[in-house]
């Protein structure tokens, strides 16, 4: 949310079409099927270490370039940032920051760092100017994808050329002294520290990569992102093998609590039927069930804390065990998006009129979650829940926890279509997911009745991303987690400017404009973004804007919600772990983990 003293908010996202995106890969989501040959867990395995499952292809090491959650899980164990989101809940805390200190205009923040964090690898201690050549390479390094998060979100003053593009430089941060980071925004921003706790402004050593300018950098740029990553986190970088497994070991001199295990290994494993065969032949200590291996019969919920987390026992499973159980309603939205420029209104019209929500988490997702009806998750929905079921009761134009498939064969034979006349189209999903491979095909017979033949192909998670980003899909299945707890963070992939993937970095992949809903969805970001204080005033000018963009998103079917995930998790008896919060799984930290 930064600009030129001469440039106004709305004139950078047009200059620049925004932004990355960020996608979620959760334990429903498959791919291609890896051998389950490596030991682990209580059954064999290195002594100490953590057995996990990253469900999704690895894209890279490098904390503004990571734009999916299997990187970022693997990311979060080993670059700390100044505040952190312990245990995934949405309290932000301080991390590599002491203590800080923001002004009475509410625009500038001085924090305080932690004398002695170590950088892994003897790259020396963890200073002011290390944040602020980390900072910049978030703003102006050609490899990150997050650089809207610094210069747009939280609005980190600095100067534009001619053409709205950022200058290298010109970011509003003093290093006062080695411990002491001052931070100048534009405008008051209503989540300035739950956006820091992101990993994009993690610390690096100053001057190890040569990216930005005035750097020559110390190691190659290819090296640090798939090889030898740096950061001051609780691990430090073993090994990746894409498509196979990664990494890390606990770093001895970590300035937070030391790592209780001695190493965090992750098999990276698309397919649902070898996910849970690996869990089953505890390779894993602490893991997903896949939907189509999950019996919500065997849930026995003890527990239901303050957060709403449920924590309870599993079983018993296939290999005879009866496993702890953890369920929480966290951030997120999952969704089939629609590129407008290759897919007619109407055809999308059919399908929200086609898709029942209900049914789709009744009987394929079997309860693991709720009908989706808002991009925005329920649980950061202006009002809250109630207000989420309330509105989309009252409003949703195309049938709430309904199949009207009279309405969709009305709306296309009104375009003209017809029996001897039908539309087509393609829609992509995770390769392997049984869940979404359901959930499309549900779709695509019911539009068959009215009058679309959508052809229903998949792609591994990485190749869809790419082909996102390309404008080569018609239409999509993907989520998206919380980058930090607040609609804006949700509705962004909304914006019209952002979606236009003829820019290097869209947000998603949907090209929406120049219709009048667009327009609409445009000015109430605007909207958003003019008000971005954390005071009552502009917080009640955001909350009309959002439920304005949930409409305009209604209107224009550009994503259809299909539902918002309850994550759950599964462990062995051996392993002492704590509750991950609403930021997820993905965002917990497993240095206070213990293996028995």
């Amino acid at each position: 949310m930064s600009e030129k003293s001469n440039m106004s908010r709305r004139s950078f996202l047009k200059a620049t079409g925004g932004a990355a995106s960020a996608v979620a890969v959760t334990g429903t989501v498959a791919g291609q099927e890896t051998t389950t040959g490596q030991d682990g867990g209580q059954d064999g395995g290195a002594e100490g270490t953590l057995n996990l499952i990253n469900t999704g292809t690895m894209s890279t090491l490098d904390p503004i370039k990571a734009t999916d959650t299997a990187s970022g899980t693997v990311i979060q164990q080993m670059f700390d940032a100044l505040m952190n989101y312990p245990d995934g809940a949405i309290a932000v805390e301080t991390q590599l920051a002491q203590g800080y200190e923001r002004s009475d205009d509410l625009t500038t923040y001085t924090f305080n760092l932690k004398q002695g964090a170590q950088f892994h690898e003897d790259y020396g201690e963890v200073t002011a100017q290390d944040l602020i050549y980390s900072w910049e390479r978030l703003a102006a390094s050609e490899e990150s994808r997050r650089a809207y998060f610094i210069l747009d979100s939280i609005g980190v003053a600095h100067e534009t050329d001619g053409d709205g593009n950022y200058q290298p430089g010109t970011l509003a941060l003093e290093a006062v002294d080695d411990y002491t980071l001052r931070v100048t925004l534009e405008e008051p921003f209503h989540a300035t520290l739950p956006i820091l706790a992101y990993t994009s402004f993690a610390a690096l050593p100053e001057g190890i990569l040569g990216d930005i300018q005035g750097y020559d950098g110390e190691m190659e740029y290819q090296t640090f992102a798939t090889e030898n990553p740096i950061g001051a986190g609780p691990f430090q970088f073993e090994t990746w093998q894409p498509n196979d497994q990664a990494e890390v070991s606990r770093f001895e001199d970590y300035h937070g609590q030391a790592a209780q295990v001695e190493a965090v290994n992750w098999r990276i494993i698309e397919d649902d039927n070898a996910i849970y065969t690996y869990a089953m032949n505890r390779n894993a200590d602490y893991f997903p069930i896949p939907t189509p291996f999950y019996d919500p019969n065997k849930v026995s919920v003890e527990n239901t804390d303050d957060q709403g987390r449920e924590i309870g026992t599993y079983g018993p499973v296939r290999n005879g065990a009866t496993v702890n159980y953890l369920a929480v309603a966290t951030i997120n939205a999952f969704y089939i998006g629609f590129n407008t420029d290759q897919v007619e209104k109407p055809a999308r019209q059919a399908a929200a009129y086609a898709m029942n929500q209900g049914q789709v988490i009744d009987q394929i997702f079997k309860g693991r979650g709720e009908a989706a009806y808002h991009f925005t998750p329920p649980n950061i929905y202006p009002g809250g829940p109630d207000a989420y079921n309330q509105h989309a009761q009252q409003n949703y134009p195309y049938g709430y926890n309904q199949t009207q498939i009279q309405q969709a064969r009305q709306v296309m034979e009104e375009a003209g279509y017809g029996p001897d006349n039908q539309y087509q189209f393609t829609f992509t999903i995770y390769s392997g997911s049984d869940t979404w491979q359901q959930t499309a095909q549900l779709l695509r017979d019911q539009l068959a009745s009215a009058h679309i033949s959508m052809n229903v192909e998949s792609a591994p998670f990485s190749t869809l991303l790419q082909r996102g980003r390309e404008g080569n899909l018609q239409a999509y299945s993907l989520g998206w987690v919380m980058d930090w707890p607040a609609p804006d963070n949700f509705l962004q992939l909304l914006n019209p400017p952002q979606t236009d993937t003829s820019q290097d970095a869209p947000i998603s992949y949907v090209n929406w404009s120049d219709t009048e809903a667009a327009q609409r969805a445009t000015s109430a970001y605007e909207q958003v973004q003019d008000n971005p204080a954390p005071t009552d005033e502009a917080e009640a000018a955001r909350n009309e804007s959002y439920i304005q963009m949930e409409e305009a998103n209604w209107e224009d079917v550009v994503f259809l919600p299909v539902y918002h995930e309850t994550d759950e998790r599964f462990w062995y008896g051996n392993l002492d772990i704590s509750a991950f919060g609403a930021a997820g799984p993905s965002r917990q930290m497993y240095n206070t983990t213990n293996i028995d």
